[in-house]
C-alpha cells in the first residue's frame, strides 16, 4: 500500500494489540489521523507508533470497556478533543476463559463485545456525522455459525459457560444481529454498518490467557496466520470491493453471508439501547 498523507481520521478500539494493532499500523502508513481506544498504552518498542504518538497523528484514549463508568470518561475526553471521525472500527474483544461479571452486574462478553460497541457509535454518531465516510466495522467471528440456540434473555446472565462457543459466540452473533437491524435505521443518514469476521488469526499472548479450548490454541499456533490477515479483511470492508454490499451485511472472507436467528435483530437492538439509555446515559 501506498503512503500519503490526508485528513482521514479512524478511531480503532483495541488498537494496541493482535489486528487492532495491524490495522492501526497499516492506516498510520497510509497517512491517516488514528484515534485508539485501548484498555492499556502502547508498548515502547515500535518505531512507527512512537513516532506517530510524537507527531499526533496517533491520539491514545484509555478505557476498560468493560467497566461504563471508565468508557464514558474516555468518550467525553474523545467528544472534547476530537472534530471528526470518517470510520469506527469496533475491534476490541477477546474469548474470556471463565464467567465473569463486570462492574454493571453482566456477563464480561456481553457489556464489551455486544453493548460497548453500541455505546460507542451512539456517543461518536455526531463526530461521525462530520466525517466523510461515515462508516462502522464491528468486528464479529465466524463462530456465529456454531450457534445453535439463541434467546435474548440470556445473554446478560447465561446459564452455563463454555469456553468460545458459549457467551462469546452468542454475544458475536448478538453484535451482527444489531448491526444489520440498526444499519436500516441510520441508512437514511448516510451511515454503513458492517459486522466482519477477521477470519482465524494467530493473537496467542503469553500474559493472556486466551479462554480458547486447548486443542484450539494449538491449532491457533501451528496454523493461523499473523494477525495482519484480520486486519486486511476490516480494511477491505471498510475501503475495497465490498462497498457495493448492502449496509448491515455480515461478511466472511469479503463477502455477505447470512445471519441466522435474524427474527431476533429488534429484541436484540431494543435490549442494547435499553441498557444504553438506562446504565449508560441514565448513570
Amino acid at each position: 500500500m501506498s503512503t500519503f498523507k490526508h485528513n482521514k481520521t479512524a478511531l480503532i478500539t483495541g488498537a494496541n494489540k493482535g489486528i487492532g494493532l495491524e490495522l492501526t499500523r497499516c492506516l498510520l502508513q497510509e497517512g491517516w489521523n488514528i484515534i485508539a481506544l485501548n484498555r492499556s498504552l502502547y508498548n515502547n518498542d515500535n518505531e512507527q507508533i512512537n513516532r506517530s504518538l510524537e507527531q499526533g497523528s496517533l491520539r491514545v484514549y484509555q478505557a476498560d470497556l468493560s467497566d461504563f463508568d471508565s468508557l464514558k470518561a474516555a468518550l467525553q475526553q474523545i467528544k472534547a478533543s476530537e472534530n471528526k471521525i470518517d470510520v469506527l472500527f469496533n475491534n476490541a474483544g477477546g474469548s474470556f476463559p471463565e464467567l465473569i461479571l463486570t462492574k454493571q452486574g453482566r456477563e464480561k462478553h456481553f457489556d464489551v463485545q455486544i453493548v460497548a460497541p453500541y455505546i460507542i457509535l451512539m456517543e461518536l454518531k455526531e463526530l461521525l456525522g462530520k466525517g466523510s465516510m461515515r462508516t462502522v466495522v464491528n468486528t464479529s467471528s465466524s463462530i456465529i455459525k456454531t450457534v445453535r440456540h439463541f434467546d435474548p434473555a440470556h445473554l446478560a446472565h447465561p446459564p452455563q459457560f463454555k469456553r468460545l462457543f458459549g457467551p462469546y459466540a452468542t454475544t458475536k452473533l448478538a453484535l451482527s444481529l444489531w448491526t444489520e437491524e440498526l444499519a436500516g435505521q441510520l441508512a437514511h443518514e448516510g451511515f454503513r454498518l458492517l459486522s466482519v469476521d477477521p477470519g482465524g488469526n494467530n493473537t496467542l499472548r503469553k500474559d493472556k490467557d486466551s479462554g480458547l479450548p486447548i486443542y484450539m490454541k494449538m491449532i491457533m499456533k501451528l496454523f493461523f496466520p499473523h494477525p495482519g490477515r484480520g486486519a486486511s479483511l476490516l480494511y477491505d470492508a471498510a475501503f475495497s470491493s465490498t462497498r457495493s454490499v448492502p449496509s448491515g451485511s455480515f461478511l466472511i472472507k469479503g463477502k455477505a453471508a447470512s445471519l441466522k436467528f435474524t427474527e431476533q435483530r429488534r429484541a436484540v437492538l431494543d435490549m442494547v439501547h435499553d441498557i444504553y439509555q438506562e446504565a449508560f446515559i441514565g448513570n
